[in-house]
Protein backbone atom coordinates (compact mmCIF):
# COMPACT_ATOMS: atom_id res chain seq x y z
CA UNK A 1 0.00 0.00 0.00
CA UNK A 2 1.31 3.22 -0.83
CA UNK A 3 2.36 5.88 2.37
CA UNK A 4 -0.65 8.30 0.59
CA UNK A 5 -3.33 5.84 0.99
CA UNK A 6 -1.83 4.18 4.25
CA UNK A 7 -2.29 8.36 6.10
CA UNK A 8 -5.42 8.55 4.16
CA UNK A 9 -6.64 5.23 5.88
CA UNK A 10 -4.92 6.16 9.38
CA UNK A 11 -6.91 9.47 9.17
CA UNK A 12 -9.94 8.10 8.10
CA UNK A 13 -10.01 5.03 10.81
CA UNK A 14 -9.22 8.04 13.14
CA UNK A 15 -12.01 10.27 12.15
CA UNK A 16 -14.48 7.56 12.48
CA UNK A 17 -13.39 6.64 16.30
CA UNK A 18 -13.40 10.19 17.26
CA UNK A 19 -17.10 10.06 15.78
CA UNK A 20 -17.98 7.16 17.65
CA UNK A 21 -16.73 8.46 20.73
CA UNK A 22 -18.70 11.53 20.48
CA UNK A 23 -22.28 9.64 19.20
CA UNK A 24 -22.45 7.04 21.23
CA UNK A 25 -20.17 8.40 24.50
CA UNK A 26 -19.43 6.01 27.53
CA UNK A 27 -20.93 6.88 30.88
CA UNK A 28 -18.71 8.68 33.29
CA UNK A 29 -16.39 6.96 36.05
CA UNK A 30 -15.86 8.45 39.03
CA UNK A 31 -12.54 8.01 38.33
CA UNK A 32 -13.11 9.93 35.23
CA UNK A 33 -15.08 12.68 36.54
CA UNK A 34 -11.84 12.95 39.47
CA UNK A 35 -9.48 13.10 36.82
CA UNK A 36 -11.57 16.01 34.84
CA UNK A 37 -12.10 17.85 38.12
CA UNK A 38 -8.19 17.86 38.45
CA UNK A 39 -8.06 18.96 34.88
CA UNK A 40 -10.02 22.11 35.49
CA UNK A 41 -12.82 21.87 34.00
CA UNK A 42 -15.67 23.95 35.23
CA UNK A 43 -18.49 23.17 37.07
CA UNK A 44 -20.77 23.80 34.35
CA UNK A 45 -18.83 21.62 31.96
CA UNK A 46 -18.31 18.68 34.01
CA UNK A 47 -22.48 19.23 34.79
CA UNK A 48 -23.40 18.81 30.83
CA UNK A 49 -21.09 16.10 30.38
CA UNK A 50 -22.78 14.40 33.39
CA UNK A 51 -26.17 14.94 31.31
CA UNK A 52 -24.98 14.13 27.84
CA UNK A 53 -23.34 10.84 28.75
CA UNK A 54 -24.77 9.55 32.46
CA UNK A 55 -22.95 8.52 35.31
CA UNK A 56 -21.45 4.65 36.33
CA UNK A 57 -21.67 4.98 39.88
CA UNK A 58 -23.54 5.73 42.49
CA UNK A 59 -23.64 8.93 44.71
CA UNK A 60 -23.77 7.50 47.75
CA UNK A 61 -22.11 8.64 51.46
CA UNK A 62 -18.44 7.72 50.63
CA UNK A 63 -18.59 8.67 47.14
CA UNK A 64 -20.26 12.24 47.92
CA UNK A 65 -17.33 12.97 50.38
CA UNK A 66 -14.83 11.30 47.96
CA UNK A 67 -15.64 14.13 45.01
CA UNK A 68 -16.13 17.16 47.73
CA UNK A 69 -12.54 16.19 48.75
CA UNK A 70 -11.29 16.55 45.11
CA UNK A 71 -12.66 20.11 45.29
CA UNK A 72 -16.02 19.39 42.98
CA UNK A 73 -18.39 22.22 44.28
CA UNK A 74 -21.36 21.40 46.20
CA UNK A 75 -23.68 23.00 43.98
CA UNK A 76 -22.44 20.26 41.18
CA UNK A 77 -22.98 17.51 43.63
CA UNK A 78 -26.57 18.07 44.53
CA UNK A 79 -27.12 18.40 40.52
CA UNK A 80 -25.25 14.90 40.07
CA UNK A 81 -27.45 13.24 42.51
CA UNK A 82 -30.60 13.77 39.38
CA UNK A 83 -28.39 11.81 37.30
CA UNK A 84 -27.16 9.36 39.57
CA UNK A 85 -30.48 8.26 41.17
CA UNK A 86 -31.25 6.16 38.58
CA UNK A 87 -28.02 4.03 38.49
CA UNK A 88 -28.28 0.22 39.88
CA UNK A 89 -26.46 -0.42 43.08
CA UNK A 90 -27.22 -4.15 43.66
CA UNK A 91 -24.51 -5.08 40.95
CA UNK A 92 -21.20 -4.59 42.61
CA UNK A 93 -19.88 -3.52 39.44
CA UNK A 94 -21.79 -0.86 39.94
CA UNK A 95 -20.11 0.01 43.09
CA UNK A 96 -18.44 3.33 42.53
CA UNK A 97 -14.25 3.30 41.74
CA UNK A 98 -12.92 6.80 43.39
CA UNK A 99 -9.03 6.41 43.80
CA UNK A 100 -7.94 7.75 46.66
CA UNK A 101 -4.66 9.01 44.98
CA UNK A 102 -7.09 10.32 41.83
CA UNK A 103 -8.64 12.06 45.11
CA UNK A 104 -5.91 13.32 46.88
CA UNK A 105 -3.89 15.21 43.71
CA UNK A 106 -7.29 16.84 42.41
CA UNK A 107 -7.16 18.11 45.71
CA UNK A 108 -3.60 19.48 45.62
CA UNK A 109 -4.55 21.04 42.28
CA UNK A 110 -7.38 22.64 44.19
CA UNK A 111 -4.98 24.16 46.63
CA UNK A 112 -2.35 25.28 43.81
CA UNK A 113 -0.11 22.32 44.88
CA UNK A 114 0.96 21.69 41.31
CA UNK A 115 4.10 19.83 41.70
CA UNK A 116 2.36 17.35 44.88
CA UNK A 117 -0.20 17.06 42.30
CA UNK A 118 1.92 15.94 39.42
CA UNK A 119 4.20 13.23 41.12
CA UNK A 120 0.96 11.63 42.35
CA UNK A 121 -0.50 11.69 38.90
CA UNK A 122 2.57 10.58 37.58
CA UNK A 123 2.74 7.74 39.68
CA UNK A 124 -1.11 6.33 38.75
CA UNK A 125 -0.22 6.87 34.99
CA UNK A 126 2.64 4.86 34.93
CA UNK A 127 0.18 2.67 36.63
CA UNK A 128 -2.03 3.32 34.03
CA UNK A 129 -0.39 4.59 30.48
CA UNK A 130 -3.37 4.48 28.52
CA UNK A 131 -6.01 6.43 30.69
CA UNK A 132 -6.72 9.52 28.44
CA UNK A 133 -8.05 11.41 31.54
CA UNK A 134 -4.82 11.05 33.80
CA UNK A 135 -3.19 12.49 30.90
CA UNK A 136 -5.52 15.58 30.07
CA UNK A 137 -5.47 16.10 34.31
CA UNK A 138 -1.43 16.10 34.09
CA UNK A 139 -1.55 18.65 30.76
CA UNK A 140 -3.43 20.81 33.03
CA UNK A 141 -1.33 20.75 36.09
CA UNK A 142 1.98 21.29 33.89
CA UNK A 143 0.13 24.18 31.83
CA UNK A 144 -0.77 25.43 35.82
CA UNK A 145 3.33 25.80 36.18
CA UNK A 146 3.89 26.92 32.35
CA UNK A 147 5.70 23.80 31.51
CA UNK A 148 4.39 24.24 27.99
CA UNK A 149 5.72 21.51 26.09
CA UNK A 150 5.59 19.26 28.75
CA UNK A 151 1.46 20.34 28.93
CA UNK A 152 1.28 19.94 25.14
CA UNK A 153 2.48 16.30 25.09
CA UNK A 154 0.35 15.56 27.70
CA UNK A 155 -2.28 16.55 25.97
CA UNK A 156 -1.84 15.10 22.71
CA UNK A 157 -1.35 11.90 23.82
CA UNK A 158 -5.14 12.48 26.04
CA UNK A 159 -6.29 12.83 22.32
CA UNK A 160 -4.26 9.95 20.99
CA UNK A 161 -6.49 7.56 23.62
CA UNK A 162 -9.64 9.72 23.24
CA UNK A 163 -9.81 11.70 20.42
CA UNK A 164 -13.66 12.64 21.03
CA UNK A 165 -13.48 14.54 24.06
CA UNK A 166 -13.93 17.97 22.66
CA UNK A 167 -12.04 19.35 25.97
CA UNK A 168 -8.99 18.13 24.81
CA UNK A 169 -8.44 19.86 21.58
CA UNK A 170 -9.81 23.06 23.02
CA UNK A 171 -6.72 22.58 25.11
CA UNK A 172 -4.58 22.29 22.52
CA UNK A 173 -6.02 24.90 20.87
CA UNK A 174 -4.74 27.47 23.93
CA UNK A 175 -1.26 25.92 24.34
CA UNK A 176 -0.87 26.79 20.57
CA UNK A 177 -2.36 30.38 21.10
CA UNK A 178 0.25 30.16 23.64
CA UNK A 179 3.07 29.42 21.11
CA UNK A 180 1.84 32.17 18.64
CA UNK A 181 0.43 29.36 15.99
CA UNK A 182 -3.04 31.26 16.40
CA UNK A 183 -3.94 29.29 12.89
CA UNK A 184 -3.29 26.05 14.36
CA UNK A 185 -5.23 27.51 17.35
CA UNK A 186 -8.05 28.29 15.56
CA UNK A 187 -8.42 24.94 13.67
CA UNK A 188 -7.84 22.66 16.95
CA UNK A 189 -10.76 25.31 18.42
CA UNK A 190 -12.94 24.23 15.50
CA UNK A 191 -12.35 20.60 15.51
CA UNK A 192 -13.26 20.77 19.28
CA UNK A 193 -16.65 22.96 17.99
CA UNK A 194 -17.24 20.41 15.20
CA UNK A 195 -17.17 17.29 18.19
CA UNK A 196 -19.34 19.06 20.72
CA UNK A 197 -20.89 22.43 19.38
CA UNK A 198 -21.69 23.39 23.04
CA UNK A 199 -18.13 23.91 24.34
CA UNK A 200 -17.51 26.92 25.77
CA UNK A 201 -13.93 26.55 26.19
CA UNK A 202 -13.61 26.01 22.54
CA UNK A 203 -15.08 29.07 21.77
CA UNK A 204 -13.07 31.31 24.07
CA UNK A 205 -9.80 29.75 22.42
CA UNK A 206 -11.49 30.36 18.89
CA UNK A 207 -11.57 33.24 20.18
CA UNK A 208 -8.28 34.10 21.15
CA UNK A 209 -6.69 32.86 18.26
CA UNK A 210 -8.86 35.05 15.54
CA UNK A 211 -7.55 37.85 18.45
CA UNK A 212 -3.64 37.05 17.56
CA UNK A 213 -4.82 37.15 13.95
CA UNK A 214 -6.31 40.47 14.50
CA UNK A 215 -9.53 39.29 13.47
CA UNK A 216 -11.47 41.40 16.14
CA UNK A 217 -14.89 41.05 14.61
CA UNK A 218 -14.99 37.02 14.87
CA UNK A 219 -12.94 37.09 17.82
CA UNK A 220 -16.11 39.10 19.57
CA UNK A 221 -18.21 36.82 18.38
CA UNK A 222 -16.67 34.15 19.64
CA UNK A 223 -16.32 35.51 22.85
CA UNK A 224 -20.12 36.50 22.84
CA UNK A 225 -20.64 32.28 22.07
CA UNK A 226 -18.34 31.48 24.85
CA UNK A 227 -20.68 33.45 27.12
CA UNK A 228 -23.96 32.11 25.79
CA UNK A 229 -23.01 29.20 27.22
CA UNK A 230 -21.31 29.81 30.40
CA UNK A 231 -22.62 33.49 31.47
CA UNK A 232 -20.59 33.77 34.20
CA UNK A 233 -16.73 33.26 32.88
CA UNK A 234 -15.04 36.57 34.43
CA UNK A 235 -11.86 35.47 32.12
CA UNK A 236 -14.12 35.86 28.85
CA UNK A 237 -15.27 39.22 29.76
CA UNK A 238 -11.92 39.87 30.15
CA UNK A 239 -10.49 38.79 26.83
CA UNK A 240 -13.35 40.20 25.40
CA UNK A 241 -12.68 43.76 27.35
CA UNK A 242 -9.38 43.23 25.20
CA UNK A 243 -10.60 42.49 22.11
CA UNK A 244 -12.70 45.52 21.99
CA UNK A 245 -10.40 47.65 23.40
CA UNK A 246 -8.51 46.87 20.40
CA UNK A 247 -11.07 47.44 18.03
CA UNK A 248 -11.61 50.55 19.35
CA UNK A 249 -14.80 50.08 21.15
CA UNK A 250 -13.18 52.04 24.48
CA UNK A 251 -17.45 52.17 26.07
CA UNK A 252 -18.12 48.43 25.33
CA UNK A 253 -14.18 47.59 26.16
CA UNK A 254 -15.18 49.74 30.00
CA UNK A 255 -18.44 47.75 30.52
CA UNK A 256 -16.62 44.49 30.00
CA UNK A 257 -14.00 45.34 32.36
CA UNK A 258 -16.31 45.83 35.01
CA UNK A 259 -18.79 42.72 34.15
CA UNK A 260 -15.42 40.62 34.41
CA UNK A 261 -14.87 42.60 37.74
CA UNK A 262 -18.44 42.24 39.03
CA UNK A 263 -18.32 38.39 38.27
CA UNK A 264 -14.91 38.16 40.28
CA UNK A 265 -13.82 41.33 42.28
CA UNK A 266 -10.38 39.66 42.36
CA UNK A 267 -9.01 39.53 38.96
CA UNK A 268 -6.74 41.99 39.71
CA UNK A 269 -5.64 42.33 35.31
CA UNK A 270 -9.14 43.28 34.88
CA UNK A 271 -8.70 46.02 37.80
CA UNK A 272 -5.54 47.08 36.08
CA UNK A 273 -6.34 47.13 32.36
CA UNK A 274 -9.65 49.25 33.07
CA UNK A 275 -7.18 51.44 35.04
CA UNK A 276 -5.21 51.77 31.31
CA UNK A 277 -8.36 52.18 30.09
CA UNK A 278 -9.48 55.17 31.84
CA UNK A 279 -5.89 56.76 31.88
CA UNK A 280 -5.75 56.84 28.23
CA UNK A 281 -9.37 58.89 28.84
CA UNK A 282 -7.57 61.19 31.03
CA UNK A 283 -9.84 60.05 33.45
CA UNK A 284 -7.04 60.04 36.11
CA UNK A 285 -8.95 59.47 39.34
CA UNK A 286 -11.13 56.43 38.03
CA UNK A 287 -7.80 54.95 36.87
CA UNK A 288 -5.88 55.52 40.10
CA UNK A 289 -9.41 54.00 41.57
CA UNK A 290 -8.89 51.01 39.62
CA UNK A 291 -4.73 50.77 39.92
CA UNK A 292 -4.86 50.69 43.56
CA UNK A 293 -7.72 47.87 44.29
CA UNK A 294 -5.13 45.90 41.20
CA UNK A 295 -2.28 47.11 43.66
CA UNK A 296 -4.12 45.62 47.01
CA UNK A 297 -5.02 42.79 45.19
CA UNK A 298 -1.94 41.87 43.66
CA UNK A 299 1.38 43.96 45.99
CA UNK A 300 4.12 42.27 43.93
CA UNK A 301 3.00 43.21 40.57
CA UNK A 302 5.12 45.77 39.18
CA UNK A 303 3.07 46.65 36.20
CA UNK A 304 0.42 47.74 38.07
CA UNK A 305 2.77 49.83 40.48
CA UNK A 306 4.21 51.35 37.22
CA UNK A 307 1.19 52.57 35.69
CA UNK A 308 -0.35 53.90 39.36
CA UNK A 309 2.76 56.04 39.17
CA UNK A 310 2.45 57.48 35.69
CA UNK A 311 -0.71 58.03 36.51
CA UNK A 312 0.01 60.59 39.19
CA UNK A 313 2.37 61.92 37.19
CA UNK A 314 0.17 62.36 34.26
CA UNK A 315 -2.40 64.05 37.11
CA UNK A 316 0.45 66.43 38.09
CA UNK A 317 0.45 64.57 41.77
CA UNK A 318 3.95 64.36 41.83
CA UNK A 319 4.56 63.29 45.54
CA UNK A 320 2.64 60.33 45.42
CA UNK A 321 4.24 59.44 42.07
CA UNK A 322 7.59 59.54 43.92
CA UNK A 323 6.15 57.03 46.46
CA UNK A 324 4.95 55.07 44.52
CA UNK A 325 8.21 55.11 41.77
CA UNK A 326 10.21 54.43 45.48
CA UNK A 327 8.38 51.58 46.35
CA UNK A 328 8.46 49.91 42.92
CA UNK A 329 12.49 50.38 42.80
CA UNK A 330 12.69 48.81 46.50
CA UNK A 331 10.06 45.91 45.30
CA UNK A 332 11.68 45.38 41.98
CA UNK A 333 15.16 46.39 41.19
CA UNK A 334 15.89 45.49 37.86
CA UNK A 335 12.20 47.00 36.85
CA UNK A 336 13.11 49.29 33.80
CA UNK A 337 10.51 51.79 33.22
CA UNK A 338 9.73 54.51 35.48
CA UNK A 339 12.45 56.40 35.72
CA UNK A 340 11.32 59.37 33.17
CA UNK A 341 8.41 59.78 34.99
CA UNK A 342 9.91 59.45 38.79
CA UNK A 343 12.48 62.51 37.24
CA UNK A 344 9.93 64.52 36.11
CA UNK A 345 8.28 64.30 39.80
CA UNK A 346 11.56 64.97 41.24
CA UNK A 347 12.06 68.19 38.85
CA UNK A 348 9.19 69.89 40.40
CA UNK A 349 10.38 69.59 43.91
CA UNK A 350 13.58 71.31 42.00
CA UNK A 351 15.72 68.05 43.13
CA UNK A 352 17.77 68.17 39.72
CA UNK A 353 20.51 66.19 40.39
CA UNK A 354 18.70 63.15 41.91
CA UNK A 355 16.39 63.72 38.50
CA UNK A 356 19.41 63.87 36.21
CA UNK A 357 20.36 60.24 37.99
CA UNK A 358 16.68 58.56 37.20
CA UNK A 359 17.06 59.77 33.74
CA UNK A 360 20.79 58.69 32.91
CA UNK A 361 19.04 55.24 33.81
CA UNK A 362 16.06 55.97 31.46
CA UNK A 363 18.70 56.55 28.93
CA UNK A 364 20.74 53.35 29.67
CA UNK A 365 17.83 50.90 29.15
CA UNK A 366 16.85 52.98 26.30
CA UNK A 367 19.59 54.69 24.43
CA UNK A 368 17.77 56.07 21.25
CA UNK A 369 15.07 57.59 22.95
CA UNK A 370 14.84 61.22 22.10
CA UNK A 371 12.22 62.24 25.18
CA UNK A 372 14.56 60.74 27.34
CA UNK A 373 17.56 63.01 26.06
CA UNK A 374 15.37 65.65 25.69
CA UNK A 375 13.94 65.61 29.63
CA UNK A 376 17.98 65.06 30.59
CA UNK A 377 18.79 68.10 28.93
CA UNK A 378 16.20 70.16 29.99
CA UNK A 379 17.07 68.88 33.76
CA UNK A 380 20.23 70.23 33.46
CA UNK A 381 20.04 73.30 32.41
CA UNK A 382 17.73 73.76 35.28
CA UNK A 383 21.06 72.47 36.80
CA UNK A 384 22.98 75.11 35.36
CA UNK A 385 25.11 72.16 33.64
CA UNK A 386 25.08 74.28 30.16
CA UNK A 387 27.57 72.71 28.04
CA UNK A 388 26.16 68.99 29.20
CA UNK A 389 22.77 70.74 28.11
CA UNK A 390 23.79 71.36 25.06
CA UNK A 391 25.32 68.13 24.10
CA UNK A 392 21.93 66.48 25.14
CA UNK A 393 19.97 68.27 23.49
CA UNK A 394 21.66 68.38 19.98
CA UNK A 395 21.71 64.70 20.65
CA UNK A 396 17.94 64.70 20.96
CA UNK A 397 17.87 66.77 18.15
CA UNK A 398 19.75 64.04 16.02
CA UNK A 399 17.25 61.84 17.03
CA UNK A 400 14.40 63.46 16.43
CA UNK A 401 14.88 66.28 14.08
CA UNK A 402 10.90 67.07 13.85
CA UNK A 403 11.02 67.86 17.11
CA UNK A 404 10.16 71.57 17.90
CA UNK A 405 10.34 70.99 22.01
CA UNK A 406 13.92 69.77 21.25
CA UNK A 407 14.92 72.65 18.84
CA UNK A 408 13.40 74.83 21.63
CA UNK A 409 14.84 73.78 24.59
CA UNK A 410 18.96 73.46 22.60
CA UNK A 411 17.87 77.19 21.72
CA UNK A 412 17.64 77.99 24.94
CA UNK A 413 21.02 75.94 26.24
CA UNK A 414 22.80 78.34 23.41
CA UNK A 415 21.14 81.04 24.65
CA UNK A 416 21.81 80.72 28.22
CA UNK A 417 25.88 79.96 26.83
CA UNK A 418 25.33 83.58 24.82
CA UNK A 419 25.58 82.20 21.54
CA UNK A 420 22.54 84.18 19.90
CA UNK A 421 23.66 83.05 16.31
CA UNK A 422 22.97 79.36 17.69
CA UNK A 423 19.93 80.12 19.36
CA UNK A 424 18.37 82.07 16.46
CA UNK A 425 19.01 79.03 14.17
CA UNK A 426 17.29 76.54 16.71
CA UNK A 427 14.56 79.40 17.40
CA UNK A 428 13.38 79.55 14.04
CA UNK A 429 13.15 75.64 13.54
CA UNK A 430 11.50 75.36 16.64
CA UNK A 431 8.97 78.12 14.56
CA UNK A 432 9.06 76.10 11.84
CA UNK A 433 7.47 73.35 13.26
CA UNK A 434 4.96 74.79 16.12
CA UNK A 435 4.64 78.31 15.33
CA UNK A 436 3.47 79.35 19.07
CA UNK A 437 3.23 82.77 20.49
CA UNK A 438 5.51 81.59 22.94
CA UNK A 439 8.54 80.34 20.15
CA UNK A 440 7.60 83.85 18.40
CA UNK A 441 8.43 85.34 21.96
CA UNK A 442 11.63 83.37 22.71
CA UNK A 443 12.89 84.29 19.11
CA UNK A 444 12.34 88.58 19.88
CA UNK A 445 14.15 87.85 23.25
CA UNK A 446 17.46 86.54 20.51
CA UNK A 447 16.89 89.23 18.30
CA UNK A 448 17.17 92.22 21.01
CA UNK A 449 20.31 90.77 22.17
CA UNK A 450 22.05 90.22 18.89
CA UNK A 451 20.72 94.73 18.44
CA UNK A 452 18.43 92.96 15.29
CA UNK A 453 15.49 95.24 17.34
CA UNK A 454 13.07 95.72 14.08
CA UNK A 455 13.33 91.82 13.84
CA UNK A 456 12.35 91.57 17.52
CA UNK A 457 9.74 94.12 17.46
CA UNK A 458 8.03 91.68 14.45
CA UNK A 459 8.35 89.04 16.78
CA UNK A 460 6.74 90.82 19.72
CA UNK A 461 4.19 91.64 17.31
CA UNK A 462 3.00 88.26 15.89
CA UNK A 463 3.29 87.24 19.97
CA UNK A 464 0.72 89.68 21.00
CA UNK A 465 -1.79 88.89 17.94
CA UNK A 466 -1.68 85.01 18.29
CA UNK A 467 -2.61 85.25 22.66
CA UNK A 468 -4.26 88.74 23.09
CA UNK A 469 -4.80 88.14 26.44
CA UNK A 470 -1.01 87.88 27.63
CA UNK A 471 0.18 91.17 29.11
CA UNK A 472 3.54 89.93 29.35
CA UNK A 473 4.09 90.11 25.06
CA UNK A 474 2.73 94.40 25.27
CA UNK A 475 5.11 95.00 28.68
CA UNK A 476 7.93 93.31 26.40
CA UNK A 477 7.16 95.24 23.49
CA UNK A 478 7.18 98.77 25.85
CA UNK A 479 10.45 97.83 27.09
CA UNK A 480 11.79 96.86 23.44
CA UNK A 481 10.23 100.50 21.99
CA UNK A 482 11.85 102.35 24.87
CA UNK A 483 15.53 100.13 24.14
CA UNK A 484 15.21 101.57 20.35
CA UNK A 485 13.99 104.99 21.29
CA UNK A 486 17.41 105.06 23.09
CA UNK A 487 19.43 103.11 21.31
CA UNK A 488 18.35 106.07 17.90
CA UNK A 489 18.87 108.68 20.26
CA UNK A 490 22.37 107.83 21.66
CA UNK A 491 23.00 107.18 17.88
CA UNK A 492 22.14 110.91 17.05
Amino acid sequence: MRPQALLFLLLTLLTMSAAAQHTNPQPVSCAQFIAWTAGGMSSQRLDRLARERGLAFPLDVATSNALLEAGVEPTLLQGLRTIASGVITTDLGKVADCPAPAVHASALVQQKKYLEAQSILQKLITADPNNPSLHFAMGYVHQQQEDWDEASDSYETARTLMPGLSDIHSRLAYLLYRSEDSDGAIAEARTALSIDPGNAEAFRFLGLGFYANRQYQPAVHAFRESLTRQPNNADVYYDLAITLRDQGDVDAAAAAYRKAISLNPRLWEAHNNLGMLLHDLRSYDGAIAEYLEAKRLAPQESAVRNNLGNTYCDKGDYENAIIEFRELFRMDSSWQRGHTCLARALMSRRDYEAAIAELRLAILQNPTSPDDHRYLGQALLLAHRQEEAIRELRLTVQLDPDSPLAHHYLAIAFFNSEDFTAAETEFRQALRLQPTASNHYYLSACLTNLGRYDAALAELETAARLEPAKDLYRTRKQELLRLMKASKSAGH
